[in-house]
Parts: C-alpha cells; sequence; structure tokens
C-alpha cells in the first residue's frame, strides 16, 4: 500500500521561513559584534592617526568654543545673507529670580488654614477714570496676530483669558474681531506699525490700551516681507497685494518726541477714561524712560526684561539688548516709589515661584506669553512632531494651523494658569498672606550677595 502526503506551497514557505529566522537569530549576536568591533576599530583609528586638521574630532573643540547654536546659525545666515530670525528668545541665562527664596513665619506666625479664600485679583491703572480689574495677577501676554499667530491660536487664548478673568491683548497685529468676540477682557495695542493706530470702534472696543514702544527681545524697526505676511491678516492690515510690512520708530502720529503729548492728549480722550500703559523694553535708561512717562501720563507700565521671547526676532536684539526682568522691576520701583502708577512685568516667567516673587518686589502683574503659547499645543503635539516643531500648530505662516483644535488648545491654557495660580495660592498660606497687597520684599530673602544688593532684600548668611 502507498501513501502520498502532499503540503500545501504556503506551509513549505513557512517552514522554510522559520527555519531562516532561527539561522539568523543564531548568528546574529556574533554578527552584530563583529560589525560593530570593526567600525568603533575603524573609527578610534582614525580618531588617533589624522592629521587633526583632518580629523573628524576637531568639531568637538570647535563646538566647546562656539556651541552648537552658533553653528546652526551661521549655516543659517550662509545659506541666504540674509538676518536670521530665531523664535522665541534668547537662550541665555541673565540673573533672575533663582537666589531668591521665601522666609515663611513659623513660631512667630502661622500659615492660614487650606479653607482660607486668598485673593489674587489685581487692579490695573488705578489712576485710570476706568481701572480694570482682573481675577488673577497672571495675563496672557502681547502676541500678534498675523505677524506671528494664527487666527485659531489667538481665538484659543481669547477664549481661555475669559475663563480665567484674565486678560489678552491684541499685540502688534491687525485686529482680529473674532479674537476680540472670544475675549472678556482685552487689551489693544497702539503699535509701531501702518495700522498701529487703530479705530475709534476699534479702541472702543478695548478695555485697556498699550502704547508699544518695544519688548523683551525686540524694539526698533523691521521689515517683513510680503510673502511672509499673505492672506487675511494682510487684508485687516490694509496692506496692498506685494506690499512688505515695515514697522515705524513710533507709532502713527509720532515722528518726534515733541509730538508725544498731543499724541496723547489725542489717545486719552479716544480712550474714554480705560488705562493707557505704555510698554517698553527694560534697558539701561529706564528711569530716563520712566520720568517721560509719568509726564505724559501714563497710567501704568509694561515692562519686558531681556529675557522676553518673541514670534523671530534677530538673535543681536535677542542676546545683547536690554536688561534682565529682575533689574527692571527693582529699578522702576525704586524710581516710581509710592506714585499710584501700576507695574506689569514679563519676559522670562515660567513658574509659580518667580512669578509671586515679582509681585512680592512690587509687581502688580506678570505677562506670559511663551507658556501660554506652549499649553496651547499640549495634548496636539501628533499633529506636528516629529517632523515639524510644536510652534508649527499656532504660527500664521504655517500649514498646520489649521489642525489646531480651539476648544482643547484653550483648556490646555486654562489648566495650565489655573495651577499656577493654585499654587501661588498654596505658597500665600504657608507665608500667611490672604491678599497680594500683604506680600511684600520682607517676605523674601538672597542666597548670594549679588542678588541681595541687586533686590535691597536682605541675605541669608
Amino acid at each position: 500500500m502507498q501513501f502520498i502526503t502532499t503540503y500545501p506551497g504556503w506551509l513549505f514557505t513557512l517552514l522554510l521561513l522559520l527555519l531562516a529566522i532561527t539561522v539568523l537569530c543564531f548568528l546574529a549576536k556574533p554578527a552584530l559584534r563583529y560589525v560593530i568591533k570593526r567600525i568603533v576599530n575603524d573609527a578610534s583609528a582614525k580618531l588617533l592617526t589624522d592629521k587633526y586638521t583632518q580629523n573628524l574630532f576637531q568639531m568637538y573643540p570647535s563646538q566647546k568654543r562656539f556651541s552648537v547654536l552658533n553653528t546652526v546659525e551661521l549655516g543659517l545666515r550662509a545659506q541666504e545673507g540674509k538676518a536670521i530670525a530665531r523664535p522665541l528668545g534668547s537662550p541665555k541665562h541673565f540673573l533672575g529670580f533663582e537666589n531668591l527664596m521665601f522666609a515663611p513665619r513659623q513660631m512667630t506666625g502661622l500659615p492660614l488654614p487650606e479653607s482660607a479664600q486668598v485673593d489674587m485679583s489685581v487692579t490695573l491703572g488705578k489712576t485710570a477714570e476706568k481701572p480694570l480689574t482682573i481675577s488673577i495677577p497672571l495675563t496672557i501676554g502681547s502676541m500678534a496676530y498675523g505677524l506671528g499667530l494664527s487666527e485659531e491660536a489667538k481665538i484659543a487664548l481669547a477664549k481661555a483669558a475669559r475663563t480665567l478673568g484674565t486678560t489678552t491683548s491684541s499685540g502688534e497685529g491687525p485686529f482680529l474681531p473674532e479674537e476680540w468676540e472670544a475675549a472678556g477682557k482685552y487689551i489693544l495695542q497702539i503699535a509701531r506699525w501702518s495700522w498701529g493706530g487703530r479705530t475709534s470702534e476699534q479702541i472702543d472696543a478695548a478695555d485697556m490700551l498699550y502704547v508699544q514702544m518695544g519688548q523683551g527681545a525686540d524694539m526698533g524697526t523691521v521689515r517683513i516681507e510680503a510673502s511672509e505676511f499673505e492672506g487675511r491678516a494682510r487684508i485687516l492690515a490694509g496692506l496692498a497685494p506685494g506690499q512688505p510690512a515695515i514697522s515705524l520708530p513710533a507709532p502713527p502720529g509720532v515722528q518726534k518726541r515733541e509730538d508725544w503729548p498731543r499724541f496723547m492728549e489725542d489717545l486719552r480722550r479716544k480712550a474714554n477714561g480705560i488705562p493707557i500703559g505704555l510698554k517698553i523694553m527694560a534697558t539701561d535708561r529706564l528711569e530716563e524712560e520712566l520720568s517721560v512717562a509719568l509726564d505724559l501720563g501714563f497710567d501704568a507700565i509694561i515692562i519686558d526684561g531681556a529675557q522676553g521671547g518673541s514670534h523671530a526676532t534677530t538673535p543681536v536684539k535677542q542676546d545683547d539688548f536690554g536688561i534682565p526682568s529682575l533689574h527692571a522691576l527693582v529699578r522702576a520701583k525704586r524710581f516710581l516709589k509710592d506714585r499710584p502708577i501700576g507695574i506689569m512685568m514679563a519676559g522670562g516667567f515660567f513658574t509659580p515661584g518667580q512669578c509671586l516673587k515679582a509681585l512680592a518686589l512690587g509687581a502688580d502683574a506678570i505677562g506670559l506669553a511663551t507658556v501660554p503659547l506652549l499649553a496651547l499645543v499640549h495634548n496636539q503635539l501628533e499633529k506636528a512632531v516629529p517632523w515639524e516643531p510644536p510652534t508649527t500648530l499656532v504660527f500664521y505662516d504655517s500649514p498646520l494651523k489649521t489642525t489646531l483644535d480651539i476648544d482643547q488648545a484653550a483648556a490646555s491654557v486654562v489648566n495650565t494658569l489655573t495651577s499656577m495660580v493654585l499654587e501661588m495660592q498654596e505658597a500665600m498660606r504657608a507665608l500667611g498672606k490672604a491678599t497680594l497687597k500683604e506680600l511684600g520684599p520682607d517676605d523674601l530673602v538672597a542666597l548670594d550677595a549679588v542678588t541681595a544688593e541687586v533686590t535691597g532684600v536682605k541675605r541669608a548668611y
């Protein structure tokens, strides 16, 4: 009797594949070890024998000398021969709030109970007829539509500000009606662009005005080519097709210093009682600038320290202009003394502790930009990374901007700032303070002589 067994072709192929995998697994480890050994040996030989000028290792001392950042930026300059624009501010580390510590009382005083309510509200522009009160001392900073952020990002920030009971700002960009409609309390910037004088209707819609002369990472004039400013923002800005956007030395109507009194008189009339603040870059001429601001009757000063970021400005302005926020705050407070003009600080504030320390040193409120900007893309990173940076979800000139979920982005910003305020309230209870008015420099101590000298806060030793 004869038995004949027939195997399907696919089963035979599968058996061969399993056999091949088994052999490869058996041989893989020694083969991989051999390959790695050859690569390492060859690389070591080249590093230890090649002439130094032809040796790849020359990059190591070079990078130690001028860093990866400088190497990349040199390449970007070499590519097109244009001024480069670096996003999000300087990587330099300036003197900040790190060496200031809070000094609570434990036996000579008691913390507040967990159930104690801590009032975090602040009033901006107290000298104005219609001062602006916000629920928390954190505001969403000035980020421009079109020049920086997309419509989606600006609306999300406005929605978040309304929920938080704080302000959002137009920034330098064209007036975006949808942003104003979504915002609860809206700050309109009188900016240094052709559209920056604003219309009477736009001023009527605002709760506060900023006259913008500078910011932490930028001041002076700049040119934005038409190709970088297309679409709706160009239309709202009133620019013709192909016309570049070129900033002015001062807001429309100010061509020389002598024009300021008339400009302010006209703006005060249009403002109809709402506060008018002056937004400046902090520089070593701070007291001179503040003296002029006092003479002109500004209700508040918004000071951007050198740590301030931006959508994109030249590295020389980010790295080599201005003074740090800590220096600026202390100097401004000393110069203004007990005058009722308010101080709002921005530039380099990322943590609840930094914000609370600035409030203790005399700031009325803290403007945050990078923090809410990064919060916007929380849980939406997969739409951009790994091939694009997360900020492509919020920048105006990015094709990915329309993929941003506005409501989800707004909720992330609300969560972020809510979390920061809750931490600040917990710190206030530990200090035994029920309101921000009770907080002061005496609640701080300096860990080093330089910080103590700058701030006037006593040293810990």
